[in-house]
């Protein structure tokens, strides 16, 4: 029975534990030019050394346009890659995989003038109204995340996760709340998605796994429900989705929704019947930090992997400190032993 420190393998990937550190954007890029700097060297490399299996860095704008804010990483130029790739390559010296997370915004990017959206639906009154992507808009964003795919190869990435999720542009589509295109985007809501995945495909090794991040289900009145969002997922799995990393919520503003009170595991049954709908490998996320409560999530069943997202931003040595809670298998760096 796997634990949380059985190493895990899937196509080429292979980790050494089942933890993951989840994107979660640092909003750092003072020179607003999208490239990782000294901040995020030290944050990933440290997680790194810190004995987490897999990190997976955070959203990064295929478009200047599609970042949450001007202080976003970004990845659409070439010359980003030499900045990732130092990133990669440190990150890999500690024997730690990473991935990173290609996105855009959409109408919830907040810098951008204008945003862009499927439809010319604001987020909230503290937003904009976005304006309606054109058919030929759709296609060059499509281009954008292959490209930034390229790159993301050209860089070394061990995976690359499409961010589907939290209300983003992806999101956006397959949600009927925020399309309300006439056009074949809107009579065909996961046909975006879809897409992207497929060009995605087209530029990454074959055994690269690639992941999506998703909001099972929506909280605010007339959001879908888990049976719909695995439907829409389906078709991306069919286009190239190895991997489906489970979360939910983002398309209303916090608060404004009836969702579930936010406590330890709360997303873990999301997880666990995506996995049983689609037959595929899942990252369990939302308030795992308790080191026991990640360790039955895989002892379960219900997850393949976990990822701890505040508690790595509060410890970047969480999986270190989980092996000794628990009796697993990690090795703490030489230079640290006498810690210990």
């Amino acid at each position: 029975m796997a634990d949380l420190f059985t190493p895990y393998n899937f196509k080429n990937l292979t980790l050494k534990n089942r933890i993951v550190m989840p994107p979660m954007c640092q909003y750092s890029v003072k020179a607003e030019d999208g490239i990782p700097n000294d901040w995020h060297f030290v944050h990933y490399v440290s997680r790194a050394v810190g004995g987490t299996g897999l990190i997976i860095v955070e959203m990064t704008g295929v478009h200047p346009d599609g970042r949450i804010t001007n202080q976003d990483t970004g990845i659409w130029s070439d010359e980003h890659i030499p900045a990732y790739r130092r990133l990669v390559e440190a990150v890999h010296s500690y024997g730690t995989k990473i991935g990173i997370q290609l996105g855009h915004a959409g109408r919830k990017a907040q810098d951008a003038e204008p945003s862009v959206a499927p439809s010319a639906i604001a987020f909230s009154s503290q937003y904009k109204i976005p304006k309606a992507l054109s058919a030929s808009e759709i296609e060059e964003l499509i281009q954008a995340f292959k490209d930034a795919a390229r790159r993301a190869v050209e860089a070394g990435f061990d995976t690359i996760e499409i961010h589907g999720a939290h209300g983003y542009l992806i999101h956006q589509f397959h949600s009927p709340l925020t399309n309300q295109r006439s056009d074949e985007y809107g009579q065909d809501l996961p046909l975006f998605g879809e897409r992207v995945v497929q060009a995605v495909k087209e530029v990454v090794p074959e055994g690269m796994p690639v992941i999506m991040r998703v909001s099972a289900k929506e909280y605010v009145d007339g959001g879908y429900d888990v049976e719909y969002c695995a439907e829409v997922c389906r078709r991306y799995k069919d286009a190239g989705v190895d991997i489906f990393h489970i979360s939910s919520g983002g398309e209303g503003p916090i608060g404004s929704s009836g969702g579930p009170e936010a406590a330890p595991g709360y997303q873990v049954d999301l997880a666990a019947d995506f996995k049983r709908l689609l037959k595929v490998p899942v990252i369990a996320v939302g308030l795992l930090d308790d080191y026991e409560v990640a360790q039955d999530v895989i002892l379960s069943g219900k997850a393949d992997l976990v990822a701890i997202g505040r508690g790595m931003l509060r410890d970047p040595y969480w999986a270190v400190h989980a092996a000794k809670a628990l009796g697993g298998e990690q090795k703490v760096p030489k230079q640290y032993q006498r810690g210990y």
